[in-house]
């Protein structure tokens, strides 16, 4: 039974990391490595999370077997004859429960295994491959050895600082008279500099996101909040958006330059290849149309691009390719959901019950859509449930982050006991109810890890490092977010196993160690690392709700020129009217080409091909992401319009005829099309 519960979650988890990575990043166009090593970052941070909890039941029953096995103390010889004789009687309360194995309880030997592979690994990853793959997917280089010598000389700085503090922590420890130097204490160095600075930055993340995650849900409840901040989104992204288009356009630029300048025979003409097949399509073919083959590279005495300005362009290029792309299907996400939300607002003052969209999706509804989520079901769920829901639902993460708040700032104190979920866990002790214990344990963890998790994927680093939905999502954030989890994951466990005093270095208590703190080796080396930091530091995180609480940070970065979304703010105010603006543009867009497709159903009398509609809206966004093809077929459509069109049935050709209408208007005897 154990065997199969590990197994169980072992593939669970690895489905899970699977099926993020398959949400933000691209299977079809991302490098094998890249991905690889993104899903297996993520796949070891899940899995320390989802096997931590069994680790925590089998060291509680070892814990019941050692205290079985202890003999019982004996009296003290000074002790009266009544006081012997109350003590000798056994009393119901007194009666020693047996231990009980519990259904998940994993054999020694197995899990120090485990844990012993999947930290070095994630430490691996994180420390020496995950910054190299970064480097090397992020070059602009043509060649594996290019990438290679780049990727080299990037991680030089950042190898060189690390070795730096490593090699200080070893001269401390070699100056001290009363350490002496072995690979376990080397190693318990090591494990405890890279816990320290992930706990450093895990406090930062937790105190973000223990407030804005129960904030958020609230705030989803208030639908009028929701497409206000929505209109603010839309507009902020516009500027993004064509600040993308702008920048591709001026790289793209760039590149018809060079690719002008480098004809067929030059040698460096197969890197400009290279650097053309990143481009977009329409790009490609405009600058087929304008290349000349059949000329030189030595007729002209031309300045060439260096191979080094090659691969600055080529790096360029991916880059704004990649941005562009993002922009623009974020732009139709966003508005999609700010016309879910008009949509929400219009049928709240519904009296059918009935939910009607402005715009119906041209696809036939699927069975749950016919018979489960009906339009009556669909309006109580938006307009009524919804609400409701997130409201309860905010309301428990409240209560469960205060829990957590004042967890961290007492849970160092053993006697008596002020951890919450210390209480908790010692209540389910006694009676050895594993299943409880384990439910417990995963609940918590699983808590921790999305308030740290979600903010890591929220943050956004100056388009840098940027976790985009909906496989928009560059190698380098994919790599980067990688390397963050396996820093936050050991001392985000370490924390879970002193909030429930399963942490020997933290409560100074005699106890079963559990797996994973024995390969984390003892961390009173650093005796003022262990004493200090690590009980002290967990406090800030109430500062740190306190300003998240109260929007500090946002209201800073407002005031240094970052665009927020601040309530009281006048830029706020005049970046919501241009939001919804934004918004009734396209619907005012849209509703032209349903009213386009209604005239051409009524005056041909059929049903109109999806395709044909799916077509238009490729057109309109095409035209939308390239205003100059826009202006040509606009160029096109009017020359089409001025050309006058001949009727070689009659005799004499007839001038001035308005075109369009020549098919009707021909001399010819049949009139075939006059009901046309």
């Amino acid at each position: 039974m154990s065997a199969l519960a590990l197994a169980l979650e072992i593939v669970v988890v690895f489905f899970l990391a699977l099926f993020l990575l398959h949400r933000y990043g691209d299977f079809r166009k991302q490098q094998r490595m890249v991905l690889f090593g993104t899903l297996l970052a993520w796949y070891l941070c899940f899995l320390i999370v989802f096997i931590l909890p069994l680790d925590v039941s089998t060291t509680i029953y070892k814990q019941c077997k050692i205290d079985h096995e202890e003999p019982a103390p004996s009296l003290s010889p000074s002790a009266n004859h009544t006081d012997a004789n109350t003590s000798a009687t056994p009393t119901k309360s007194d009666a020693v429960k047996p231990c009980y194995k519990p259904w998940s309880y994993i054999p020694d030997g197995i899990m120090p295994v485990f844990w012993r592979v999947v930290y070095w690994t994630s430490q691996c990853l994180t420390w020496l491959l995950l910054p190299f793959m970064q480097s090397y997917a992020r070059s602009g280089g043509f060649s594996i050895t290019g990438k290679i010598k780049t990727a080299l000389i990037e991680n030089a700085i950042y190898y060189g600082t690390y070795l730096l503090i490593f090699g200080s922590l070893l001269i401390y420890v070699a100056v001290h008279p009363e350490w002496h130097l072995s690979w376990y204490e080397l190693q318990s160095i090591g494990i405890t500099a890279a816990n320290t600075w992930g706990l450093f930055l895990l406090v930062l993340l937790l105190g973000y996101g223990l407030v804005e995650i129960p904030r958020s849900y609230w705030n989803s409840s208030r639908h009028g909040h929701l497409l206000i901040k929505t209109y603010f989104k839309a507009s902020k992204l516009m500027t993004e958006k064509a600040d993308a288009e702008e920048n591709l356009e001026d790289i793209m630029e760039e590149v018809r330059k060079v690719s002008e300048s480098i004809k067929y025979n030059h040698p460096l003409r197969k890197y400009i290849d290279t650097v053309l097949r990143k481009c977009p399509l329409d790009y490609q073919e405009k600058m087929g149309r304008n290349m000349d083959d059949y000329e030189d590279f030595d007729d002209k005495q031309n300045t060439y691009p260096s191979e080094k300005s090659l691969v600055k362009l080529h790096k360029q290029v991916i880059y704004a390719v990649q941005r562009h792309n993002r922009t623009q299907v974020q732009w139709q996400i966003l508005l999609q959901q700010a016309l879910h939300l008009e949509d929400v607002a219009k049928n709240e003052s519904s009296s059918a019950h009935q939910f009607l969209h402005s715009f119906p999706s041209s696809e036939p509804p699927s069975w749950v859509g016919r018979y489960l989520y009906t339009p009556t079901a669909e309006w109580y769920w938006e307009c009524l449930l919804k609400c409701w829901f997130y409201r309860c639902l905010s309301v428990v993460l409240s209560v469960f982050s205060v829990c957590v708040v004042w967890s961290e700032c007492t849970f160092f104190s053993t006697r008596p006991v002020l951890s919450l979920f210390a209480v908790l866990i010692q209540l389910a002790e006694r009676d050895y109810n594993y299943l409880y214990i384990q439910v417990a344990c995963f609940l918590t963890i699983s808590f921790l890890c999305t308030c740290v998790y979600s903010t890591v994927f929220r943050i956004r680093v100056f388009n840098y490092y940027y976790l985009a939905p909906h496989h928009q999502t560059d190698a380098y954030s994919l790599q980067f977010s990688g390397m963050l989890f396996c820093r936050l994951t050991p001392p985000l466990c370490l924390n879970f196993l002193g909030l429930i005093h399963m942490d020997s270095a933290i409560s100074h208590q005699q106890k079963e160690q559990t797996a994973y703190t024995s390969i984390m080796g003892s961390m009173r080396v650093l005796s003022f690392i262990a004493n200090g930091f690590y009980i002290y530091y967990p406090m800030l995180i109430v500062i740190l709700c306190i300003a998240t609480y109260f929007s500090l940070g946002t209201r800073c970065l407002n005031l240094l020129g970052f665009q927020q979304f601040v309530g009281d703010s006048e830029m706020t105010s005049d970046l919501i009217d241009e939001g919804r603006e934004l918004i009734r543009r396209e619907k005012r867009k849209r509703q032209r080409i349903e009213d386009g497709e209604n005239r051409r159903r009524e005056r041909y009398g059929q049903r109109e091909d999806p395709s044909v509609r799916s077509h238009e809206m490729k057109e309109t966004s095409y035209s939308d992401r390239n205003p100059q093809a826009s202006h040509s077929q606009r160029d096109n459509m009017e020359l089409l319009q001025d050309a006058e069109p001949l009727d070689y049935n009659a005799d004499t050709v007839e001038e001035s005829r308005p075109a369009g209408r020549y098919l009707s208007m021909s001399s010819s005897r049949s009139r075939i099309f006059d009901d046309v």
